[in-house]
């Protein structure tokens, strides 16, 4: 009996410390194809499509972890469709590996359609770049 007990308290436990994590709709990731490797610090900027005024609105604006990634955009409890520009600022992420860039900056623009979510990395060189949806 205490055994049984004791499961449903770790059970209900765990339901409730997993339904107050946030789950986020968009994610992104930078890879440096020049070395193989995460761009880490790149600061990155989620802007929204005002569709009546054609104005871009800011919604955030994150920073790459040790791993290129940034997984905490948009908050999966809110309707999130729209188009989307993420401007991922790379000309000081060049500067720090004392590198020259053609790019200052790199605009995505994506449109989401549901509530599933959306991956959308970059592949990046100093004079190149490459985007795709991701999973």
């Amino acid at each position: 009996m205490k055994k049984i007990i004791l499961s449903m308290l770790l059970g209900l436990a765990l339901n409730i410390a997993y339904g107050q994590t946030p789950t986020y709709q968009l994610s992104t990731h930078i890879l440096d194809v020049s070395s193989g490797m995460p761009a880490t610090g790149v600061t990155v900027q989620l802007e929204k499509l005002n569709e009546k005024t054609k104005a871009w609105v800011y919604v955030d604006k994150n920073v790459t972890d040790e791993q290129g990634r940034i997984k905490t955009f948009l908050d999966q409890k809110q309707q999130n469709r729209g188009i989307y520009k993420l401007t991922f600022f790379v000309k000081d992420y060049f500067l720090s590996k004392k590198t020259e860039t053609f790019y200052p900056f790199v605009d995505v623009v994506f449109e989401i359609q549901d509530n599933k979510h959306y991956h959308v990395p970059i592949t990046l060189s100093a004079f190149g770049y490459s985007t795709y949806r991701g999973n």
